[in-house]
């Protein structure tokens, strides 16, 4: 699009000439594929403003701008501008007016759970006769929407598009931008609650997305959705269900056999393993495929290729010290895009690898494709490119390459890798999978997996709550609260967090290792690790003096913080001591004080208030009295996750940022996402008769004939042996089944007794149900300790939506 044709689009004011043209859309300056075919949107948000970002674009070669506040656009010679009332409106007015340019069908998503499962597994369905275009990840914001409905060209043959929302209003601009012909209304539920009267409003505001709608697909089990639709929606509304008959279609499900009957017409699919605790999902998009005309076979085909979304966008610990980010499932640019940014979010300081297959059913040409393709590359500082397939073997890039013709010859010739990281996207039909089983280090089959982009949400929620010149300082400590100490924190410096804070000296060395810039707090320094504290540039805590005199006879140069004791009795320099702290201080000259803090002992609990206001007057003097006595104001800091919440007014001028971004919030007044679900799987199914006993010291006795499932995980992992003979529980097939007899290092016994449990079935011992508040109840502890038992050799995989 021609920059000029702007005016035409948007209501607002040309500062600039129009020289320019663009093909692709950017809000944020970091993840920019071409700069100088990309139109940059200055948003201003709760706590970052796109305009403060504008010259990091300009520096990396964009020349054109949205912006929604005055500028001094002298300082950008060449650029051209255009300022409107608010980005976000003009980047979804030129989406909805590019939108316009194509009639084929486009299919809009919505519901309160299941939008991505179902956008994904119907594109894998669709693909089997269409060129299909869909959103990247989970981009169904009202950002996101606008960014993926750009991604449609002449050569797509259909659309699909999720949409979500957490307040009221936000729906018609979606609808105008995504104009859908038929949709899907997964479900409602208990989702952004909080931004709704009730759950019947937020079923109102979410069928907005179909009023343009021939067709709306829903299931006839979810009454509110169906009610909603016939009262606020004109379209046709296709029912489906499982349990009544004279639904639009009807479907009988025996294990993986469906039977669908419809139209008085029937088919009969095998549906792929990963439907079973995703039956909806599944449905939703098959009911959707026959509507568009796709018959059994292709859809069965498109089945056989599912698998489930934990094979996309995954982080994982590879051999050689490597990482490997998993994106095995499909390939195509859009997809692409999404897994560079976050392989650049994680590189760290290693080398980047790419390992792609052929680009299938993209509607593009070959050259043109693959021409985009390289400039991707380019611009995203790969390393190493290794492709796969008869197509991209005959091109030449402009990074180091070398390719196979399948992925059998790859594996059979598998080059060396050390210390990479390592993105593998595959279309699913090279098998990709068989790479990354190539590369991963192997583990046992008890794996925590971490969602980033809940951690993403958690952090934004936290940001909400303070000023925008506020810092954030991030706990990092006891290896990331058992999420990866060293993941964790590359995903914070690409967000931009001010400081990371550790226990131990060994913990802020190994992020100095991964590549981690970022100012770091050592919480707790023995003295014996001053001396390497600046070649790492680390930051010590000092807490008293005896520490601060072996510091100062070492004559490093490094910040330090400073504890002060005001209620704790932990760590600290108490009143009384400040004088001699303060002639130690004065004393070197070149020593800097980065921050004076302190620690709130009950922030949680209003039983206490009077005791936090106490301990918050007392540390308020003696920052003071630092403060005045060296002539300059470290940063001030008291509140840990809770105190963010309950107590803005000891903001300071930065706040410590723990559990919270962990998904747990103790005052119980944010509506967090857990971060974590531990799963395993079944290793064996034993039938035991009534009578005999299970485990050691037959603890666990068969009070009836009865099956039980050995699954890998035991103390030695952090599965606690107070879980044992029924006290704990575990995820089978969406039921609570009890453990029996007691916990084993490596081992726990499960009661499966009527559950069809078969070996190799996926076990969640926390998650969503049960969660981690569950088997802290249970364990009579607090989360932090069940999330920090989890020991290093249970396989960490971190999950990008």
């Amino acid at each position: 699009m021609r920059f000029h044709t702007l005016k035409e689009i948007l209501s607002g004011q040309l500062l600039t000439g129009a020289k320019h043209s663009f093909e692709y859309l950017s809000t944020d300056s970091r993840l920019v594929r071409v700069p100088a075919k990309t139109l940059f949107f200055a948003i201003r948000g709760a706590n970052r403003d796109g305009h403060d970002y504008i010259n990091d674009a300009y520096e990396k070669g964009i020349r054109q701008f949205i912006i929604d506040r005055s500028v001094d656009i002298q300082s950008f010679p060449g650029a051209d501008v255009f300022q409107v009332k608010s980005s976000v409106v003009a980047l979804q007015e030129i989406a909805a007016h590019h939108r316009q340019a194509f009639q084929y069908p486009v299919i809009a998503i919505t519901g309160s759970n299941g939008k991505t499962t179902v956008k994904e597994w119907l594109g894998t369905l669709l693909t089997q006769k269409r060129h299909v275009v869909k959103s990247p990840g989970s981009y169904n914001s009202q950002i996101g929407v606008p960014l993926s409905v750009w991604e449609m060209n002449i050569h797509h043959e259909i659309g699909i598009f999720e949409a979500g929302i957490s307040t009221t209003g936000e729906m018609h601009q979606l609808a105008q931008v995504i104009r859908p012909d038929i949709g899907i209304f997964t479900n409602i539920g208990p989702a952004h609650d909080q931004g709704f009267e009730n759950r019947k409003q937020k079923a109102i505001e979410k069928s907005a997305l179909f009023g343009g709608c021939k067709q709306v697909i829903c299931r006839a089990e979810h009454k509110t959705v169906v009610q909603t639709l016939e009262k606020s929606n004109p379209s046709e509304i296709i029912r489906w269900s499982t349990q009544d008959q004279d639904a639009d279609f009807y479907y009988q499900i025996d294990s993986n056999h469906c039977l669908a009957s419809f139209q008085c017409k029937t088919a009969k699919f095998i549906l792929p393993s990963a439907f079973q605790s995703s039956v909806e999902n599944i449905l939703h998009a098959i009911t959707a495929a026959i509507l568009l005309g796709l018959r059994q076979e292709e859809i069965q085909r498109g089945l056989d290729m599912i698998q489930p979304l934990d094979m996309r966008l995954t982080l994982k610990s590879g051999i050689n010290q490597c990482q490997l980010v998993d994106d095995s499932y499909n390939n195509d640019l859009q997809g692409l895009s999404v897994a560079l940014d976050f392989l650049r979010s994680q590189s760290g300081n290693t080398s980047k690898t790419v390992i792609v297959s052929d680009f299938l059913q993209t509607g593009e040409t070959e050259q043109v494709l693959y021409q985009k393709f390289d400039e991707m590359l380019v611009h995203s500082k790969i390393d190493r490119l290794i492709g796969v397939g008869a197509f991209i073997s005959k091109y030449s890039f402009a990074v180091p390459n070398q390719s196979f013709p399948d992925t059998d010859s790859l594996l059979k010739n598998l080059p060396e890798f050390y210390k990479e990281t390592i993105l593998i996207k595959g279309a699913r039909n090279f098998e990709f999978e068989k790479v990354v089983a190539a590369l991963e280090e192997k583990q046992h089959r008890t794996i925590l997996e971490v969602n980033f982009q809940a951690l993403i949400r958690n952090l934004n929620q936290y940001k909400s709550l303070i000023e925008s010149n506020t810092r954030i300082m991030v706990m990092v400590k006891a290896f990331g609260y058992g999420g990866g100490s060293r993941e964790i924190a590359n995903l914070l410096q690409f967000h931009n967090i001010d400081y990371l804070g550790v226990a131990y000296a060994d913990e802020a060395i190994e992020l100095r290792n991964a590549g981690i810039k970022l100012p770091i707090m050592i919480m707790n320094p023995p003295v014996s690790t001053f001396k390497t504290l600046e070649r790492y540039n680390l930051e010590p805590e000092i807490f008293n003096i005896a520490g601060l005199r072996e510091l100062l006879s070492l004559q490093i140069e490094v910040p330090i913080h400073l504890k002060i004791e005001s209620g704790m009795n932990r760590l600290g320099f108490r009143e009384q001591e400040l004088d001699e702290l303060v002639s130690l201080v004065n004393s070197a000259s070149k020593l800097k004080i980065a921050s004076i803090f302190t620690h709130f002992s009950s922030a949680d609990d209003p039983g206490e208030d009077q005791f936090t206001r106490k301990q918050a007057d007392l540390f308020d003097r003696c920052y003071d009295k630092i403060a005045g006595a060296i002539g300059y104001q470290p940063i001030k800091h008291a509140v840990n996750s809770v105190g963010i919440i309950r107590w803005p007014k000891y903001h300071f001028d930065m706040v410590r940022l723990g559990i919270g971004l962990y998904g747990f919030d103790s005052s119980s007044q944010r509506l967090l996402d857990p971060i974590s679900s531990l799963k395993t799987h079944i290793s064996q199914i034993k039938q035991v008769k009534k009578g005999e006993s299970i485990g050691y010291s037959r603890s666990g006795k068969a009070q009836r004939d009865m099956e039980l499932a050995v699954i890998p995980i035991g103390y030695a992992d952090g599965y606690l042996r107070v879980f044992g003979n029924g006290q704990g529980k575990v995820n089978l097939h969406e039921q609570l089944v009890p453990t029996i007899g007691n916990i084993c290092m490596d081992m726990t016994m499960i009661d499966v007794t009527g559950q069809e449990a078969k070996e190799g079935d996926l076990v969640e011992v926390f998650g969503h149900s049960p969660s981690i508040q569950d088997l802290a109840g249970w364990a009579e502890t607090i989360p932090y300790e069940i999330l920090t038992s989890i020991s290093h050799r249970v396989k960490r995989v971190y999950i990008s939506e």
